[in-house]
């Protein structure tokens, strides 16, 4: 785990790459009430600025600017001191010395560094292993279907201009990989776990979480994507042909009539626009799925009722006082419908009988719409579960507001 980095020496692109004449930036672990950050103090000739970075964001950072922005990196982990040195032929040597921390604080293992430890990188190198994070699908082993997409090359390096589809697809596996342990009673009578993917769209999470779980983690699984577009499920199922993977296919559909031939084990939504995750989750409780990972997006629905509030054809009554705030721009307004609608979907899984929990899906910098939904189902014996749900009641929010969202008018009973 890095502890600190200290990068200095300039290039002359600085500015235009910061947007400051930096100096020299040293960043550096702190632990806070919400976790572990990077702290970041960044130094021009006159003045201090500050900079708080999370793991993925200090990863990116040193990727774009160790032996390019900045010639001299000194990175310290909990094992080693690495140093990176950039001459002005664009040539960086790696220079490593092994450390231990003693009453928090560095203490050189060897003084001396040999022939081994010295290690030539291409020009504007940067050797990524010291500060990228361990993904489940790893850098540098070609993935078929991340080939196939154009992420990976034959290599198995990652596309630069994909890197943020590759991080998003690695992050949505580890949410899957959290809920295996749900299945242990399938995957040791070696039934297959069943998923609907719905409004797949090209489909990029539905080969990874086929891959991880037939290819990773050696689990037999079902896999079914949906979406409205011909044109994309054909795509689809011609590279599930092309790659020959059994047990994958796709149907051109409509989340709000589709009625699959198995009950799903977990449904899966990334992104499905509007009232279609909604529709998404009245079919996964209906059909008794064990499993949620929604991450929704598009809350028009409650955006327009929220809007037509007093207006000529639309609900009636005023909106309390102290909600007007939250309604009189747009912009708040949009964002404002999204946390309501994804709340109220909370609630109503949990009086469906699930364990509800709303995470960070990836961060905000990638998309905007980054949380995810994961609800968990209390009773695991299959089907509607009568006995651990609620009578679907509308939520004092939804009273205050005079709001009805989709999800609130399906009566599951």
């Amino acid at each position: 785990m890095i502890l600190s980095v200290t990068l200095s020496k300039p290039g002359a692109n600085i500015a235009e790459k910061l947007g400051r004449e930096y100096q020299k930036i040293k960043i550096k672990l702190v632990n806070t009430a919400d976790g572990a950050s990077y702290q970041a103090e960044m130094f021009t000739k006159t003045q201090v600025f500050h900079q708080k970075f999370s793991e993925s964001q200090l990863e990116d950072f040193l990727k774009e600017n160790s032996g390019i922005t900045f010639k001299n990196v000194v990175t310290r982990t909990d094992t080693e001191e690495i140093t990176l040195l950039t001459n002005k032929k664009g040539k960086t040597t790696e220079l490593r010395k092994k450390i231990s921390l003693k009453g928090g604080s560095f203490e050189s293992l060897n003084h001396r560094q040999s022939a081994d430890s010295l290690k030539i990188l291409p020009a504007g190198g940067f050797d990524k292993l010291n500060h990228r994070k361990n993904y489940l699908l790893p850098e540098g082993k070609p993935v078929p279907f991340l080939v196939l997409l154009g992420i990976m090359n034959d290599e198995g390096k990652v596309i630069s201009s994909r890197y943020d589809k590759f991080r998003q697809i690695n992050r949505f596996l580890e949410f899957i990989d959290d809920i295996l342990s749900e299945f242990e009673d399938k995957t040791k009578a070696g039934e297959p776990i069943r998923i609907a993917d719905f409004g797949c769209g090209k489909s990029y999470l539905t080969f990874a979480v086929h891959y991880f779980l037939t290819q990773v983690r050696h689990i037999t699984c079902e896999i079914e994507g949906l979406d409205l577009k011909e044109e994309v499920i054909k795509y689809c199922n011609d590279m599930a042909q092309k790659l020959n993977l059994k047990g994958l296919i796709f149907h051109t559909g409509n989340i709000a009539d589709y009625s699959g031939a198995h009950s799903p084990d977990i449904v899966i939504t990334l992104h499905a626009c509007d009232t279609a995750t909604d529709y998404a989750l009245q079919y996964a409780v209906e059909r008794g799925a064990r499993a949620i990972l929604s991450v929704p997006c598009c809350q028009h629905q409650i955006n327009t009722q929220l809007q037509t509030r007093g207006k000529a054809g639309g609900a009636t009554g005023e909106v309390p006082a102290e909600f007007e705030p939250l309604l009189k721009w747009g912009i708040i307004r949009e964002k404002f419908s999204s946390l309501v609608t994804d709340a109220l979907r909370g609630e109503w899984l949990e009086q469906q009988g699930y364990k509800v929990q709303m995470l960070e899906f990836i961060d905000m910098e990638h998309t905007p719409k980054n949380i995810l939904i994961r609800a968990i189902k209390k009773n695991k014996t299959g089907g509607f579960d009568t006995a651990s749900s609620k009578p679907t009641q509308p939520p004092a929010l939804m009273t205050s507001l005079g709001i009805i969202p989709e999800i609130f008018t399906t009566r599951i009973f």
